[in-house]
Parts: structure tokens; sequence; C-alpha cells
């Protein structure tokens, strides 16, 4: 077993992976007091010498930080037809659905996560309260688009299926009005829709959404309520240059991005967040509708073309799934497809922690390995910088802690009793 919850612990063994960037650490050791916090994390020469803390010895195994995933749909079932669908659900038992989705990323080895559309505050309070077990939370609640765009569920019956995802916005006293709205209710972020997208019917990626003067309204109404920032769906090149001028915080998706877009990133300091989860994963022609097959393969080449330009160009990346639209609980698979794109597998796993960490305005508490951080962190029995892609499966993933509370332990007897 490992440490009991509420009981400092010394992990030893491990190789350790600390999420800046630097190269592993062999046979490390990592001290967690009782608040949750680490004292130590390093080389074994180095560490402080053993005391009474009990010793869980990871001797063989990989140590890294939990990650991130910095795009998330909690509120939709993995595929957003049947979520459309399962809208006649009882809220109560959608609300459960979405926690037991919550937990199982947690256990996939997912310690924090930004939700950009489908559930409201009251699931981060809950979690921050113990109240339900997942990723701590960063939230968004309803996307802001125009009539016809990506945020729009009419259907042409006039009925909206509406999944809690978005809100129509067609001026941008509209827009300031929804957003100090979605601040009130306690929102941290603001997510705006610069363009349309693959999974809603009636537009297409290279639609343009709110245009630049809306979105520079929502930017301003997240920085004066001091909130983390702006996200932005952007996939076609338009979008993505109107939402980069008005000054976004993080585009999503990004699979028209050019060189000019490419070069207003690096100029803002924009991240993005590519989600080639949900972009390279091609259905079966007949499984989805006609429209959404069409545009995923019309995309998909231009699509890993274009985020590989924007890694060798320098562009940022973090990591992000859009699962909800895909499947939860598979978050780490965006590993390889960042590998895939140009990073190398310890700059991917950077991506996935210390880097979302920053962007996500979580820098000095979790994200990497060090003194004075909250003790997040996962535990592996494969290597990931020899195979990146063995880390999405979530049973390679056998310890999971957040703040020192352990939350998934499938060591069995490879750790050392702790009394």
């Amino acid at each position: 077993m490992t440490a009991p919850n509420g009981i400092s612990a010394r992990y030893e063994g491990a190789v350790l992976i600390d999420g800046t960037g630097d190269d592993p650490i062999p046979g490390s050791v990592l001290i967690v007091d009782g608040g949750g916090t680490i004292t130590y994390a390093g080389a074994a020469d180095a560490a402080p010498p053993q005391d009474a803390t009990p010793v869980v010895d990871l001797s063989g195994l990989t140590l890294l930080p939990g990650f991130f995933d910095c795009h998330v749909h909690f509120g939709l079932g993995g595929d957003m037809m049947s979520s459309l669908r399962n809208m006649a659900a009882p809220p109560s038992l959608r609300s459960f659905e979405t926690a037991h989705r919550m937990r199982e990323t947690l256990h996939a080895g997912i310690t924090t996560a930004r939700d950009l559309g489908g559930i409201d505050a009251g699931y981060r309070q809950a979690q921050q309260r113990g109240l339900l077990e997942g990723p701590r939370l960063r939230v968004a609640g309803r996307m802001l688009g125009p009539t016809g765009g990506h945020s729009d569920f009419t259907l042409p019956d006039g009925s909206c299926p509406d999944p809690g995802l978005g809100s129509v916005v067609d001026t941008p006293e509209q827009a300031r009005r929804e957003s100090r709205t979605l601040l009130r209710d306690g929102a941290d972020w603001l997510k705006v829709c610069a363009t349309g997208g693959m999974s809603t019917p009636s537009d297409d990626p290279e639609d343009v959404g709110l245009d630049e003067e809306t979105i520079r309204i929502v930017v301003g109404e997240a920085a004066d309520r001091r909130r983390d920032g702006v996200a932005a769906h952007s996939q076609g090149t338009v979008g993505i240059h109107n939402a980069l001028r008005a000054g976004v915080t993080s585009l999503e998706h990004g699979y028209g991005l050019d060189r000019q877009g490419s070069e207003l990133m690096l100029r803002n300091g924009t991240v993005l967040v590519p989600t080639l989860s949900a972009a390279l994963r091609m259905p079966e022609r007949g499984t989805v509708p006609d429209y959404l097959w069409q545009k995923k393969h019309r995309w998909a080449d231009r699509c890993r073309s274009n985020i590989a330009e924007a890694v060798a160009a320098g562009v940022p990346v973090v990591l992000g799934t859009d699962s909800g639209i895909g499947p939860h609980a598979n978050n780490l698979e965006e590993l390889r497809h960042l590998v895939d794109v140009g990073l190398s597998p310890l700059e991917a796993i950077k991506a996935g922690t210390g880097d979302s960490a920053r962007v996500l305005g979580l820098r000095d508490q979790v994200g990497t390995l060090s003194a004075g951080m909250l003790a997040d962190f996962v535990v592996t029995d494969v290597d990931p910088l020899r195979d990146i892609a063995e880390l999405a499966d979530p049973a390679a993933v056998v310890l999971v802690a957040q703040a020192g509370e352990i939350r998934k332990n499938t060591l069995g007897s490879r750790a050392a009793s702790v009394s």
C-alpha cells in the first residue's frame, strides 16, 4: 500500500520527471508532508536523511507531475450527437454521469482540467469541498458565438436541445452582457467562438464567428474582473487572425493556422491548445452524420501539417483533448500526437504539466515537482520517454495523488507497506 491520506510520506526509487523539461532523475526521492506539500524532490544523494516518515518504494517506476487537460467537456458523454440525444435524461442523472467522467479522468492521470463548456462553477466548488472526486477545475460555463455559429444548437424545427454549451450573442453589447453574466455566475474563463466548427451542422470551420471587435470586448470583460483569460474556439484562418488580434489568451484547435497566425501568437504570447486527439480521430463512414465525416476528412491532413509548422516556429503548445466530443479518460493519448507533430517526449510531458499550469494561472501551486508545490503526481509502470503512447492506457497510471491525497492506487505489493 501507499501512505494513508493526510500522513507524510517518502517516495523512493522512481525515475523522476519534474515537469520543467529538465533531465529525468533516476533513483529519486519525493517527500510529502502531512499537509500535502512537497518538501523535497530530487536526487537521492541530496535528500534529507530518512526519519520516521513512511517510505514507499517506487523502484522501476516513473514519477511525474499530475497532468492537465486544458480543453475538456465533462458534461458531454464522448460523442456530440449522443450527448444531444441524452438531453432528455433527468438533470440529476446527467450530474452523476458528469461526476463519474471526472473521476475516471482523474484516475487516468489528469489532476487538473479546464472545462470549456457544459458544466457550471458548482462542479468546481464540489470538487474543492471533497463532494466529488475529479480534477481540480477551471470552468468557462458556456461559449459565446453568433446565431448559426458553433454555439447555436437550434434545430430546423426551432427546438434547441442545448447541452449547456453555448450562448448566442450577435452584437458587442450582447456579448458584454453575457460575459458579465458568466463571470457573475463563477466562470474562471470566458470562451468565444471565432469560427464555425466540425460537430455543429449549420456552420463550417472556415466560417467567421464573432468578429474582432466583439471578441475584444469579451477579452476586456475578463481582464476587468481579473479572471484567468479568454479561450477562442478557432479553426479557420480568418477567424484565427481575428481572435489573435483581439488578444485572446489561448487558441483552441488552430487547425487553419498559417505563418501570419503563428507570428501573431509569438508576438502576443498566445498559447495553442491543438486538441489533436479530436482532430485526428477518424470515424467510420456511416457512424456519424455525413457532414461531420466530410469535414473531418477534409481537415485532418491540413490540421496535422499546420500544427507541425506552428510547433516548428516555436508557438507554445499545451495539452488539451476536447474530451466529451471524443472519449473521456484517454486524455494522455494527446501526448503521442504532440510528439508526432514535433515535440520530444520530454517536451510533450512539459506541455501537459508545467506549461499547462502556467496557462491556467497555477504555476505556483501545481504542474512541477519541487519543494513548496502541492503534491499532485502520478506514477506509471511504463517508460514514457521510450514510448509515450503507452501512457494513453489509463491502466498504465498506477498511482494518482492530489495535494498528497491518494486518489488511485493499483501498485499492489510493488510498494512497501506503510504503518
